[in-house]
């Protein structure tokens, strides 16, 4: 029965693992191919920007591609771009880049402290481009209103430089405009020393008359950016408003859907989300708005995440005003976390896709992230964690190696049971129960250790994968990145001779590492009698390594050293209880002549 089971639980988790990774790894839920009669423009309900009735709920709101928005058919290399506008200069610690008086918008910015590759001379992140490139990727804020006011700030409108030189987060910048209605605009854009921008806008009525605007706000992507193509991780379009909370959507359902209206809002955030960088829009809290998301393309396609609020009265000879936030940068855990309380942005923590797990997730990370700052190395605090959490399941793991312990020393009288009821197979299980019950054993006792191992593990692969603070961080040696797979390969000698390997074909030093701890570890057990089990005991390492070769490095590191661990604590605990350890055995018996089968 003992073999039995072991075998059940084997096949059981193996099952499991190689399910969830097949699902959430080899499968990844990768965006169909579009239909050339998909990809229509959607715009003939909108209004030209800057203009529009004030009751409609769509007024004027510039639709993705509309106003300055596309992409020309052989568009001008980015210096071009760049230098054919008016703009602002940006410059911060952490980033770089300018803001196009043409609208005011945000359409350059490069972040300084993130390189494409791990590569010292590898170029820096740049994470918004101006509309005319092929990659555009911009936010900007505006207004529209009835055509009686005259036009309002929109995608076309240029603004006049009244204060300051460099956008810094010791200097802002004072924007001015002025139509032929007697609406004067004034726009203060301020930034932080991370990656918050601020446009508090102010609106002076010398009109005549009272005027109704609505304020809106957009981020625009040109093109379909590649994606990772894993399960687990959202990219794309993000939001948290209303009543639906956090709303995550792929670029293929909103290519799919074209517009998707959320109910109304008083607050939050919404815009567009790779793997490490984001850019949303945060409106002014405690005023009604009405977030969307949206795709459309004429040359190519375009997503854009947008709100719009209710109207605002400004009375004639008065001032009213407005304040949106722009997040445009890296998503870093401390950063998005200080953002949520100390600016008050509802649940900008969500920024992060922290997944289903999150409540073993984020405490994984922020441990792992205190070891980092102690011992100066990720892989280090990986290693350290590894033990953290040896630690705090070890009564368990401990009670579980002692039952395993147990049930090898009654191995005798468990063979002895199976021959006295071998015609009987109910008395023998009612034996067998009689047998546990007296020795104190827990049979199940045994999956214990691997099967809390699992929300760790899948917990330590979420914060490998998603954060980025492991991105690009060195362990030792070869390993320069603990969130990419290991880089070398036995099939070429490990980079000693000059040819490359297929990527299935990159089994590394480190997977190689865990294959063996993990076939030491099965080895401390004795071997299955059925040729069946025995095969599937022998081969599982195998499996196992050359799965976890395509996995984050430093998770592989993780599991090869948790191997070592508790081959280390099960030996010890096997000792102490007087059973034996058949790993020596087990090893020897590889390598003795099996006898011929009799004919």
């Amino acid at each position: 029965m003992d073999n039995n089971r072991n075998f059940l639980i084997t096949i059981a988790l193996s099952v499991l693992i190689l399910t969830v990774w097949q699902v959430f790894y080899m499968n990844p839920r990768i965006e169909a191919q579009r239909e050339a009669a998909r990809i229509e423009a959607e715009q003939a309900a909108e209004t030209t920007p800057g203009t529009g009735t004030p009751g409609g709920e769509s007024i004027g709101i510039p639709t993705p591609g509309a106003g300055a928005g596309s992409a020309a058919q052989t568009p001008p290399d980015r210096a071009t771009t760049l230098a054919a506008a008016e703009r602002v200069k940006i410059e911060t610690p952490r980033l770089s880049g300018s803001i196009n008086l043409m609208g005011a918008r945000l359409d350059d910015l490069l972040l300084k402290d993130y390189r494409v590759t791990v590569k010292k001379d590898s170029p820096n992140i740049q994470l918004l481009n101006p509309s005319g490139q092929p990659d555009g990727y911009y936010a900007e804020i505006g207004y529209v209103t009835d055509a009686a006011n005259g036009a309002v700030p929109g995608p076309e409108t240029v603004w006049t430089l009244a204060e300051g030189d460099v956008l810094s987060p010791t200097s802002p910048v004072t924007l001015t405009y002025t139509n032929d209605k007697g609406l004067t605009f004034t726009r203060r854009i301020a930034v932080d020393g991370n990656y918050m921008f601020t446009f508090t806008d102010t609106v002076q009525n010398a009109s005549g008359a009272p005027v109704a605007l609505r304020n809106y706000g957009r981020t625009t992507r040109i093109g379909t950016p590649e994606t990772s193509g894993i399960y687990i991780l959202h990219e794309g379009l993000i939001g948290v408003t209303g009543e639906e909370g956090l709303q995550e959507l792929s670029y293929s359902t909103v290519e799919e859907d074209k517009r998707i209206t959320p109910g109304k809002s008083s607050d939050g955030w919404l815009g567009i989300t790779d793997k490490y960088w984001a850019v949303t829009l945060v409106p002014q809290a405690g005023r009604e708005f009405q977030p969307r998301f949206s795709y459309s393309a004429d040359n190519t396609a375009r997503y854009q995440a947008d709100y719009l609020t209710d109207e605002i009265t400004v009375a004639d000879g008065a001032t009213a005003g407005t304040e949106t936030m722009v997040f445009a940068g890296a998503k870093e855990v401390g950063i998005v976390d200080a953002y949520e309380t100390d600016r008050g942005v509802r649940q900008f923590e969500l920024l992060i896709d922290w997944g289903w797990f999150y409540f073993i997730t984020k405490p994984m990370f922020h441990l792992i992230d205190w070891l980092f700052k102690l011992l100066g190395n990720f892989g280090l605090a990986i290693l350290a964690t590894t033990v953290v959490v040896k630690l705090i399941f070890f009564p368990l793991a401990n009670k579980s190696y002692k039952s395993m312990a147990n049930m090898k020393k009654v191995q005798p009288a468990m063979m002895e049971i199976r021959e006295k009821f071998a015609d009987d197979k109910m008395k023998q299980q009612q034996a067998m129960m009689e047998l546990y019950k007296k020795e104190k054993i827990n049979p199940i006792a045994g999956c214990w250790p691997v099967l809390i191992q699992i929300p760790v593990f899948f917990a330590l692969y979420k914060v490998l994968y998603v954060t980025i603070e492991m991105r690009h961080a060195p362990f030792f040696g070869w390993i320069q990145d603990l969130s990419a797979p290991d880089p070398t390969s036995i099939f070429n000698l490990f980079g000693l001779l000059p040819y490359d390997v297929p990527a299935f074909l990159m089994i590394g030093v480190w997977p190689l590492i865990m294959g063996i701890t993990m076939f030491l570890q099965m080895r401390m057990n004795p071997t299955p009698p059925d040729p069946t089990q025995a095969m599937i005991f022998t081969w599982m390492p195998v499996v196992f390594t050359f799965m976890l070769a395509t996995f984050p490095a430093g998770l592989v590191i993780y599991w090869a050293w948790n191997n070592f661990l508790s081959i280390l604590q099960q030996g010890v605990i096997m000792k102490r209880q007087g059973a034996k350890i058949e790993l020596w055995d087990n090893l020897a018996g590889l390598f003795k002549k099996k006898p011929k089968p009799a004919e």
